[in-house]
């Protein structure tokens, strides 16, 4: 019997490394792109330890199956935890933005006007209400039952003072998705919090156009950043570009010479 490739020659196709918290929209807009993908999800949470983030992202993408032609990293700087990211066989693709959420905005302009408008915003979306307790009354009541469960009512009672310290730096509950999926409970999720928390409810329309260009391989090098092979992910501390790539070999010494000093 004759093998048969098991794709037309013509079919593109790459590898999806992501946080989880993008999970429904790099579904669904896989699932209308003409490209095929195949998706390799991590944990929401790696960026906490950036560390952690870049060994587990790096090992992901060094798993790459040799019959996708590139690799989409579903992340942005996130704590610089991309920054060191090498492209080994397969050039990346990644988008100039220091989190998610430019994704689901559309650009890092657009996120950085808002940001400089709202200073105080923390952002809720599909994916982070789905994989993490968000701020708010159901946050709450699960530390105080876990903290009074270890430590007392007496010692939970300061520790949730500690807890709900750094809340106080928000302001802003600013909700946005891409215009699918249940929207509405999502946005009811995020009015309750803001009510619990005495924040602003914000609810944005995100714009789709810069995630369905990552995943159709439109990688124009304003919006997404391609790192060719041999090349690593180094933060630019340029606000128009955000991160850059270099030679995996010049950024592996300029590290050592920081360390050095």
């Amino acid at each position: 019997m004759m093998d048969l490739p098991l794709l037309p020659e013509d079919t593109r196709r790459f590898y999806i490394v992501s946080c989880h918290v993008l999970w429904r929209e790099l579904c669904y807009f896989a699932a209308l792109s003409s490209v095929t993908h195949e998706v390799h999800f991590l944990p929401q949470g790696l960026h906490n330890t950036p560390d952690l983030l870049r060994s587990e992202l790096q090992k992901a993408i060094d798993g790459t199956p040799d019959r996708c032609e590139a690799v989409i990293i579903g992340y942005g700087l996130c704590s610089n935890g991309i920054e060191g990211i090498v492209a080994r066989d397969k050039p990346l693709a990644v988008v100039r933005g220091h989190d998610c959420i430019t994704l689901l905005l559309g650009s890092k302009e657009r996120y950085r006007a808002y940001f400089d408008a709202h200073p105080g915003t923390y952002w809720y979306s599909p994916g982070w209400i789905d994989t993490s307790t968000q701020p708010g009354k159901e946050r709450y009541e699960r530390a105080l039952a876990y903290y009074v469960e270890l430590y007392g009512e007496e010692n939970a009672e300061y520790l949730m003072q500690m807890e709900q310290a750094w809340m106080q730096n928000y302001s802003n509950a600013a909700y946005v998705d891409l215009g699918f999926g249940d929207r509405e409970r999502y946005q009811e999720f995020t009015r309750e919090c803001a009510d619990f928390l005495g924040w602003n409810a914000d609810f944005l329309e995100g714009d789709p156009r810069l995630v369905r260009d990552l995943l159709d391989g439109n990688w124009e090098d304003e919006k997404i950043l391609v790192v060719p092979p041999g090349h690593r992910i180094v933060a630019s501390h340029d606000e128009d570009t955000i991160i850059e790539a270099v030679p995996a070999a010049e950024a592996a010494e300029a590290s050592a010479c920081r360390s050095a000093d």
